[in-house]
């Protein structure tokens, strides 16, 4: 099957891809990181490459607006079937994602793959 016809995993807003080039712009290269819960909720997390480190067992789901997209392995159990939307909002999210000081906060919207995606899903890549 070539690259074009794969089903994306994640996707991102215009509103998110703005304000993830005005990051870049400032931090350099950026990856994301689905936090799974904890003092930050369940956030798609903005880091510097580098400050966050990608564990073995985390799976690398897409990537968005030239930034790698993580997810823990037990988390994408239960979020496999699922498309993700990386959004922006204005509020101050509780975590040390890169987008906090400017009083917005990145969010995740989700919907379940229809049938004709899930058969053509891009493959994840682990650790």
């Amino acid at each position: 099957m070539s690259e074009t016809n794969y089903a994306e995993r994640v996707a991102v807003t215009d509103a998110a891809a703005k304000v993830i080039d005005q990051l870049r712009e400032k931090h350099g290269e950026l990856m994301f990181h689905q936090s799974g819960g904890c003092c930050d909720g369940s956030a798609p997390m903005c880091f510097a490459i580098g400050d966050f480190m990608v564990g073995s067992r985390d799976v690398k789901l897409a990537r968005i607006q030239g930034c790698d997209f993580y997810m823990a392995a037990d988390q994408f159990e239960f979020w496999q079937n699922t498309h993700l939307t990386i959004d922006v909002t204005e509020g101050r999210g509780a975590g040390f994602s890169l987008e906090i000081p400017l009083g917005l906060r990145f969010v995740t919207v989700s919907r379940l793959f229809t049938d004709d995606e899930l058969e053509n899903l891009r493959p994840v890549e682990y650790g």
